[in-house]
């Protein structure tokens, strides 16, 4: 099997009902927790030293440069490691951070971000741009669709995942994205939120999901 583009799910959802979802969507939700998230910009800044907000160059859709958009969780003046997947019990992680990530508010700045169209609600995660130009054809599949706020890989186990793992999620919901998929995992998004991650993590071998990726041989996906 080729591991080109021409993979990508062609349904009318991916195609152009998506986007009018997120519009429609984000802007509600951004509505609706604008009290929340003000709150939050507040307890951040109060509670440690630095910045309410985290921004970085992120690589979205076929590799385009955006800035991406969270609530600080950690020190202020700690430089992010590419390279590092960063559990919720890291000992960087602020009191009021573990909160925040584990209850998913850190992300909700980023309704912006898929306002502006650079982001979708589901997707895969926006990677660094170093380590998008290190993707080989492959992993490169994971880029054809908008990087989401939330997304298969992330209720399938998330950072309990190695990183390889994790695209492989990625370039199965590539291959696979629908209104019913994007349902389910916005579904197994609330579960993560209200019982944690264990309910719904999934090695990638043992998923469905793993019938629609040819792995290549080699490839490798331990920690």
């Amino acid at each position: 099997m080729p591991y080109g583009f021409g993979t990508v799910s062609q349904t009318l959802w991916a195609r152009g009902g998506k986007r009018a979802f997120d519009c429609i969507v984000a802007g509600l939700i951004l509505l609706l927790v604008s009290p929340v998230l003000g709150m939050a910009i507040i307890l951040v800044r109060v509670t440690s030293p630095g910045p309410a907000f985290f921004v970085q160059d992120r690589s979205g859709r076929h590799g385009n440069i955006f800035r991406l958009y969270k609530l600080r969780t950690m020190r202020g003046n700690r430089k992010p490691d590419p390279k590092e997947l960063v559990p919720l019990d890291h000992p960087e992680i602020t009191p009021l951070g573990r909160v925040l990530r584990r209850s998913k508010i850190d992300e909700l700045p980023q309704l912006i971000n898929v306002l502006k169209g650079e982001m979708s609600l589901i997707g895969p995660r926006p990677t660094l741009p170093d380590q998008v130009e290190a993707y080989d054809d492959f992993r490169r599949q994971r880029t054809v669709v908008r990087p989401g706020i939330t997304g298969l890989a992330q209720v399938r186990g998330g950072t309990a995942l190695s990183w390889d793992e994790r695209i492989l999620y990625d370039i199965a919901y590539v291959r696979r994205c629908s209104l019913g998929l994007d349902l389910r995992i916005l579904s197994w998004t609330l579960l993560v939120v209200v019982v944690g991650e264990a309910l719904t993590t999934r090695r990638f071998a043992d998923s469905p999901f793993a019938k629609y990726v040819d792995v290549p041989e080699g490839y490798s996906t331990a920690d």
